[in-house]
């Protein structure tokens, strides 16, 4: 999931990030409403945390902004990214004005990370009940809270990024999903387009997840498409007949 972080105190942002993408979770920041322009109208954002006082708007107006205007919609999804507001201003009113704006939740300056990670956490489980903090498929289990991917029961030896990288494939089970997406939602804006990183971790992700007694490998490349997580790949095996 890709978690833009809209914040114009730089140790804040910079912590926020850090936090969140030990999570796995791909992190771009900006520090004022231009810069989150600029980065909103090119990349496909999952989630946006959104502090309302930054130095060249109001952050009330940007989030209305992200819900009204379709050059803000994800690239590939008709759904707007979810929005969490941080901020001072702890009034009803202030709290009021913000959910009516357009925020999903919001968050009064100073919290605990742990709050934050939890509520990002809520905000992405909206999305269809798909991306909570627990991910089943098959014999895949993903545990987002305590960072964990088990298959079988067995713990998978996952990078920050396979581990991101799973839990998009399993937040989206059975669906093809292009480089270009994959690309859109598990890296962040550092990411080089024209390399193979891509081809590489899905290749490494592939590896570690499939079994030796597996008939093919649960995660498939599909030619000029992309690659697809098949849950039928991942049933437990039959139960011996009696007798």
């Amino acid at each position: 999931m890709r978690i833009l972080v809209v914040e114009d105190e730089t140790e804040l942002a910079d912590a926020v990030a850090t936090g969140l993408r030990r999570e796995g979770y791909a992190v771009d920041v900006a520090n004022d409403v231009s810069g989150a322009v600029d980065r909103l109208v090119v990349s496909a954002y999952d989630l946006v945390t959104l502090d309302l006082n930054l130095p060249d708007g109001d952050g009330l107006e940007l989030a209305r902004r992200i819900r009204e205007d379709p050059a803000f919609a994800p690239l590939d999804d008709e759904t707007a990214p979810r929005i969490l507001m941080l901020t001072a201003r702890d009034g009803v009113g202030e709290r009021v004005a913000g959910l009516d704006e357009g925020a999903d939740d919001y968050l009064i300056k100073p919290f605990a990370f742990t709050e934050l990670s939890a509520r990002v956490r809520s905000l992405l489980r909206r999305d269809g009940g798909r991306s909570g903090a627990v991910l089943v498929v098959g014999e895949l289990r993903l545990d987002t809270a305590r960072f964990e991917a088990t298959r079988r029961g067995r713990l998978l030896d996952l990078t920050a990024k396979e581990f991101a990288l799973l839990r998009y494939f399993m937040a989206h089970n059975g669906e093809v999903l292009s480089q270009e997406r994959l690309l859109e939602h598990v890296w962040d804006e550092n990411a080089d387009p024209l390399t193979n990183t891509v081809r590489v971790t899905v290749g490494t992700l592939r590896r570690k997840i499939t079994r030796d007694d597996d008939a093919e490998a649960p995660i498939e490349t599909v030619i000029g498409a992309g690659y697809r997580l098949r849950s039928d790949l991942l049933a437990p095996p039959p139960e011996p007949a009696d007798g």
